[in-house]
């Protein structure tokens, strides 16, 4: 009887050793509850913004009229205002809705083409080394000089950039430290067994870099992701707060929580609601970020 048990631990430590390292990732995240709530948490934010239209119409409101009545700081649950109105009587559900929008595609669009250009730069210098390695990485140092907020603002002061704008002006600053941290792990990996071996049959440069390189980064990859995504969603709305983020009438969480600083003591919900869907997002993003980083980890003990 003892034997047939050690057999079947065997098999099974056998059996849990064959999972890829992505199966076993996703089972330690599984098991993790504080990155599936904030998870959770994200993706309902997330889809009430995206489907905010489908919202306001069945409550019968629209995020830029105002009240010609005259009626102003109507408080949370007002007759026909779940969350109550602006200073210009505008339903501030409604406005939060598409200013999710707003906001959280700038933070995913900006994160996630800074980490494109972030990992395919990253790789190319790390394999490559030479002379683009030093090219790339005086950029990257003659960037990093500058303070990013200030070149940020700099930039947006002059230009008064839609959010298209400013998904732009935001990456080609933000992609550096993601080069920096894929280039140092590309020097590591290639001069691994495995890719000296796929030289020796003849591998191609881009296939090396693709098929052995890429999936070796890309558990990295996803981690900043997800911090970058916070990240970029203070930076818009810093920029926001000081008045050189996205422009009203478009709505931001960022330049609702500016516009809303003098009212504090006439409606408090205004200040209030803006910082703590920011403060959600960005909190649940970082824990997903630290969730993933254990999930990932080759070293974890399950």
């Amino acid at each position: 009887m003892q034997a047939d048990d050690l057999k079947l631990k065997l098999n099974a430590e056998a059996i849990l050793h064959s999972r890829s390292l992505t199966d076993l990732a996703l089972a330690r995240l599984w098991r993790d509850r504080l990155s599936l709530t904030a998870i959770g948490v994200l993706l309902f934010l997330t889809a009430a913004s995206v489907a905010a239209p489908l919202i306001t119409g069945v409550l019968g409101v629209d995020p830029n009229t105002t009240d010609a009545s005259g009626s102003k700081y109507l408080p949370l649950f007002s007759e026909g205002h779940l969350l109550g109105t602006d200073n210009l009587g505008r339903d501030h559900l409604a406005r939060l809705l598409y200013a999710g929008q707003v906001s959280l595609f700038i933070g995913f669009m900006s994160a996630f083409l800074a980490l494109v250009i972030g990992v395919a730069l990253g790789i190319i210098t790390g394999y490559y080394g030479g002379f683009v390695d030093d090219f790339v990485n005086w950029i990257i140092t003659t960037l990093n000089s500058i303070p990013v907020l200030v070149l940020l603002i700099v930039i947006s002061a002059v230009f008064k950039p839609t959010a298209q704008a400013l998904i732009i002006i935001i990456v080609l600053i933000t992609w550096t430290p993601t080069t920096r941290l894929v280039r140092g792990e590309t020097l590591s990996i290639r001069s691994r067994e495995y890719i000296v071996s796929a030289r020796a049959i003849g591998a191609s440069s881009y296939r090396i870099m693709r098929a052995h390189i890429l999936p070796n980064v890309f558990s990295l990859t996803i981690v900043t992701l997800a911090r970058n995504i916070g990240i970029v969603i203070l930076i818009e709305s810093a920029l926001s707060f000081l008045g050189l983020g996205v422009q009203p009438p478009t709505a931001t969480w960022g330049n609702m929580l500016s516009k809303s600083g003098e009212f504090y003591g006439k409606a408090l919900h205004l200040v209030l609601l803006p910082g703590l869907l920011i403060t959600a997002v960005v909190l649940c993003l970082y824990i997903i970020g630290d969730g993933l980083r254990d999930a990932f980890d080759p070293t974890a003990q399950d």
